[in-house]
């Protein structure tokens, strides 16, 4: 029977016009993407209107196209000139603008683009032969859960604040206090507004990401008049060529990174609110975490192009995932996604892949053909766009910049924005200048919405304070964090101190009694392999202080 679906899906999937709008659509969501200030959502939401009148599998392709070719469009402008094209490409820039800046833009490119291609292929595996299970995972999901994801999440400064951690604490901090700045969402109460009704609506987060990142690094770039006269291709001798072959001889060392990038975007896809924003960064920072050579990330390290991007290409794999078996929109996009299926009469539930067969697998494998779509476009695309390099500096920056304008406004047509813009290219252009690093500040800006207004959820239901250790998924995220708050110390201190020999063991059996709560078949068998994984560690550890 699914056979017989997937036949059905393949030939409505491969006609002639749906191929054409599929390519079209992907190169639109490139060239969106690349566009800082253009989001993938506004992409989505600018092809909704053109998908009205066609069959519900040729515009629901339409879309899944728009939306592949967004999510690896960023990586295109973030790479070149240190500017995410989109939240989702935020951590790329650690690592994929130094490597282009030291010589490698062609390495850094193919690097960006096969990872893309790898997270998206995984994903779409997953999303087509486990989406009904997946999706019980985010009804799991309430707020406390997600509170302490976030918590979790916001260990990762300590990774992301270099080598002076007090100035990344401040930068973070600093993230969380602007998001403060505004209505509260959960009781519409006005906060640090003082009195001013443009502060009422709170500060854009794109605003506030293009600012930090773009104009500060153009005001970097262009403070030197002599610089500023020079293009990057001058200051780098920058190859034209893309270094296809040996970004995937740099992939296959690294294979295991990709892999759980992957799985990492698509289990926060799953979660309704978590997206791309979030996962590329918390792909980075485990990859960070796992590498032999952490004081290499933020100077140009494959694997911190690598997991970012693997990692946001798999995103939209779980959030169509959630939208398909629960009727959830992951995050804006897929919400758009959500509206024309309701649109073409189409009720998205758990019963929806055995209602809708034909359909559901027409979208799995329109996802699929897009990312194949994405790989060849992209490759053809970043010849043309790597072009830019040679651009005078000075004159690139006030094409950015005026690109950067008319995406911020474009999203709300509000004036504030562009003020948000202003402001906050001074406020990164000065952090820069002092050594505090732009990475956490980010973090923080991203994180603290979510944080906030769970928390206000979670006590609005109850203010009994334990359900954020007696449920199985926030107790889980709780000693995550715990341990991965310490992680920089325990890297810093590992083969000096005794007790760093005892770290693997006790994060192994910490983790394990989470999983036995949450009850089943799978989890508890995971639950007694980590387990049995931790008195190996000890062992292991008890051997070797008895053999010093």
């Amino acid at each position: 029977m699914i056979i017989e679906n997937v036949m059905l899906a393949f030939g409505e999937i491969l006609t002639l016009k749906t191929l054409l709008l599929m390519m079209t659509g992907v190169a639109a969501g490139l060239l969106a993407g690349a566009i800082p200030g253009f989001t993938i959502a506004m992409a989505v939401v600018l092809t909704l209107p053109f998908t009205f009148n066609m069959p519900p599998s040729q515009g629901l392709a339409t879309m899944v196209s728009v939306l592949v070719g967004g999510l690896s469009g960023g990586l295109m402008a973030g790479i070149l000139t240190g500017i995410p094209g989109t939240p989702s490409s935020v951590a790329t820039t650690f690592d994929g603008f130094p490597m282009a800046r030291k010589g490698r833009p062609g390495l850094a490119l193919g690097l960006g683009v096969w990872s893309s291609f790898f997270g998206g292929i995984i994903s779409a595996i997953l999303l087509m032969t486990f989406a009904p299970q997946l999706a019980r995972i985010g009804l799991e999901f309430n707020p406390w859960d997600y509170f302490m994801l976030v918590m979790f999440a916001l260990t990762i400064t300590a990774s992301l604040a270099g080598a002076n951690m007090i100035k990344g604490l401040i930068a973070g901090a600093l993230g969380l206090l602007v998001r403060t700045i505004g209505e509260d969402e959960a009781i519409g109460m006005a906060r640090f507004n003082f009195g001013n009704d443009a502060l009422l609506q709170g500060f854009n987060f794109i605003a506030v990401l293009i600012g930090l990142f773009a104009f500060s690094q153009l005001l970097s770039d262009v403070r030197d008049p002599k610089l500023a006269r020079k293009s990057l291709m001058e200051r780098t001798s920058m190859q034209v060529r893309i270094e296809h072959l040996q970004a995937l001889r740099e992939i296959a060392k690294r294979w295991t990174n990709v892999i759980r990038s992957a799985f990492i975007g698509t289990f926060t896809g799953i979660l309704p609110g978590a997206g791309g924003s979030v996962a590329n960064i918390l792909a980075y920072d485990q990859a960070k975490k796992a590498s032999k050579n952490p004081e290499e990330f933020g100077t140009g390290t494959p694997d911190g192009i690598i997991a970012p991007e693997s990692s946001n290409n798999a995103v939209e794999g779980g959030a169509l995932i959630t939208m398909m078996a629960l009727g959830i929109p992951g995050d804006v996009t897929t919400a758009v996604m959500l509206g024309a299926l309701l649109i073409h009469d189409v009720v998205p539930s758990p019963s929806f892949i055995s209602d809708e067969p034909v359909l559901a697998y027409s979208i799995f494998l329109a996802f699929f053909l897009a990312t194949f779509m994405m790989l060849f476009l992209q490759s053809f695309m970043l010849r043309v766009f790597i072009l830019v390099t040679r651009v005078r500096m000075y004159v690139l920056a006030g094409v950015i910049l005026g690109f950067c304008g008319i995406g911020v406004f474009a999203i709300n047509n509000v004036e504030f924005d562009l003020w948000t813009l202003l402001w906050f290219g001074i406020i990164g252009f000065v952090m820069r200048q002092l050594g505090f690093p732009l990475a956490p500040m980010i973090l923080g800006v991203v994180l603290g919405n979510i944080a906030e207004l769970n928390l206000s959820r979670a006590m609005a239901i109850t203010t009994d304070l334990s359900p954020f250790v007696t449920r199985p998924w926030s107790l889980f995220f709780l000693i995550i964090a715990v341990f991965s708050a310490f992680f920089p110390y325990y890297q810093e201190q590992r083969g000096k101190k005794t007790w760093t020999r005892y770290y693997p063991a006790a994060l192994a059996a910490c983790a394990a009694p989470p999983l036995f709560m949450m009850g089943g078949l799978v989890r508890p068998v995971l639950a007694a392999a980590l387990l049995s994984l931790a008195a190996y560690l000890l062992y292991q550890a008890l051997q070797k202080r008895s053999a010093a």
